[in-house]
């Protein structure tokens, strides 16, 4: 029997909806940051914003420990912010909407990236996603709708919603092909993102917000997917923000 159909999962309606109603609940409460109000939740800890200043990546559950349990699934949801010293809101744009790089900057997390579309600040954009975590990976095709907001010359945001994610079964060879949509192994079924992007402190600040959605896990599964369902997203978080910030820095000091 292969793994796909041993660990195989279905993403039901009950699922998505559950899903999408948490999505709501947690835009209505950004609603007031993407106003501009409390736009970045490190300005209410000078001890934090320190920590920051000096280099620290801080990644946080956005409520509990990060896993809200679902009917049919898991929603992880985690909050990270960095620091780029010597930076502008410009050149950090510049690397996080260079999608079509997005293959080398965020490898091995991304390890496929290109624009499909562009209109304005808005963006249609596919990744190859690479999950892995001890012996299990998972690689998956997707496509990203993601729109940028600018609220004044210092400060942006911008919401991604994963439109669609196809996980990928033997890829590489040439027998890769992609499973039915929602009739996979579970590992990500939806992928959103909020981020945050702030000039001032002789830097830009950028806080980011990750909600996706995995199957639940099944008592004799536990030991095998834990890892890769409960610690991977807060990890994925703390690498996307490290490596923007190597990026951007790379870019400024103007190394190739």
């Amino acid at each position: 029997m292969s793994t796909e159909i041993s660990l195989a999962a279905e993403l039901r309606l009950e699922t998505i909806d559950a899903f999408d109603r948490y999505v709501a609940s947690t835009e209505t409460q950004l609603e007031p940051r993407f106003r501009g109000d409390h736009f970045l939740w490190p300005d209410e800890s000078p001890q934090l914003k320190e920590q920051l200043l000096h280099g620290s990546i801080v990644v946080k559950p956005s409520q509990g420990n990060g896993i809200v349990a679902i009917k049919g699934g898991l929603i992880e949801d985690w909050m990270g912010v960095a620091f780029i010293p010597n930076a502008d809101l410009k050149s950090v744009l510049s690397t996080v909407q260079d999608y079509n790089h997005h293959g080398e900057v965020y490898k091995p997390d991304i390890s496929d990236a290109k624009i499909l579309s562009r209109v304005g600040n808005d963006f249609l954009v596919y990744m190859r996603l690479v999950k892995a975590k001890f012996f299990l990976s998972d690689v998956l095709n997707s496509e990203h709708e993601i729109r940028f907001i600018p609220l004044d010359a210092t400060r942006v945001y911008s919401h991604s919603r994963s439109k669609r994610i196809a996980e990928v079964s033997e890829p590489g060879k040439t027998n890769e092909h992609e499973l039915p949509v929602g009739q996979d192994r579970g590992l990500l079924w939806r992928m959103y993102g909020y981020w945050f992007f702030e000039e001032k402190d002789g830097g830009v600040y950028v806080a980011c917000q990750s909600i996706t959605l995995t199957r639940d896990i099944p008592f004799v599964m536990a030991k095998l997917l834990s890892p890769i369902i409960h610690e991977l997203p807060a990890e994925q978080v703390r690498s996307a923000l490290e490596k923007t910030r190597k990026a951007v820095v790379s870019a400024v000091d103007g190394k190739p």
